[in-house]
């Protein structure tokens, strides 16, 4: 069930529009009317956003307009009003449609239609980015590797990895205490093998852990110099494409 509120100061004007809703739109439901800007505020503090708000916006003890502004965010809005001198503004606010009073029933028909198109396309998006991270969360990730050391194979666990490093075509693997393991693995593979919560690509040659990261700086060019653990002695540079997924993976 989609559920609206409408913010209108006449109590006539209100009741008609909440009929005109019951009749077009059954699987709307009108979970408030409120009739000032104060009550307005007051309730989108105590309640959860609604789906769809119906905004008057001469009400009598201000604008729809404040309302707006006194909240962070906004669902979809279908401005109702009795003048139309603020139509431009109706759309700066991302208005979905503006309607005249007295309301038309076909023109609040088209408005609906309008707004369930929008919605099923926001919960379609909503969906997919959901199973992204369930997929993500869900998935199983490489927990160890088989690595050779001398003439024999050892198993070494993800959790030791601070980094992977690509050495003249050849990924290694660089453990804590700076020892180096040689993977039939291209960084690539390993972007989709590991969990990205732990791991970042931050260019053609670093893949690496975040307990690595010691410190971060500015550099030239919009880029991120770091200092990792163990320490390396070439300058270890964020790409510039990838700085801003950087920042956000550091601060998941």
């Amino acid at each position: 069930m989609i559920e609206a509120i409408i913010i209108e100061d006449e109590h006539i004007a209100s009741k008609r529009l909440v009929q005109l809703v019951n009749d077009i739109a059954p699987y709307i439901k009108v979970a408030a009317t409120i009739f000032s800007v104060e009550g307005a505020i007051k309730w989108f503090k105590e309640n959860p956003p609604p789906d769809l708000i119906f905004l008057d916006i001469q009400l009598h003890d201000g604008y729809g307009f404040d309302i707006l502004d006194a909240i962070n965010e906004h669902p979809p809005i279908i401005f109702t009003t009795a003048y139309n001198e603020y139509a431009i503004r109706g759309f700066k606010y991302n208005g979905l449609d503006y309607l005249l009073k007295p309301i038309d029933k076909k023109e609040l028909e088209r408005s609906l239609e309008k707004f369930r198109n929008q919605f099923h396309v926001i919960r379609e998006t909503e969906d997919v980015r959901v199973q992204g991270f369930k997929k993500m969360f869900n998935k199983e990730y490489k927990r160890r590797f088989m690595v050779k050391v001398g003439n024999h194979y050892s198993s070494l666990n993800v959790d030791d990895i601070y980094f992977f490093r690509s050495e003249g075509g050849t990924i290694c693997i660089i453990t804590g205490d700076g020892k180096s393991y040689p993977l039939e693995y291209s960084l690539d593979q390993l972007e989709d093998m590991l969990n990205p919560i732990d791991f970042f690509r931050i260019n053609r040659k670093y893949m690496i852990a975040l307990k690595s990261v010691i410190e971060i700086h500015h550099y030239f060019n919009s880029r991120l110099l770091l200092k990792l653990k163990p320490v390396q002695e070439e300058k270890i540079i964020v790409s510039r494409e990838r700085c801003s997924a950087f920042k956000k993976w550091l601060d998941m």
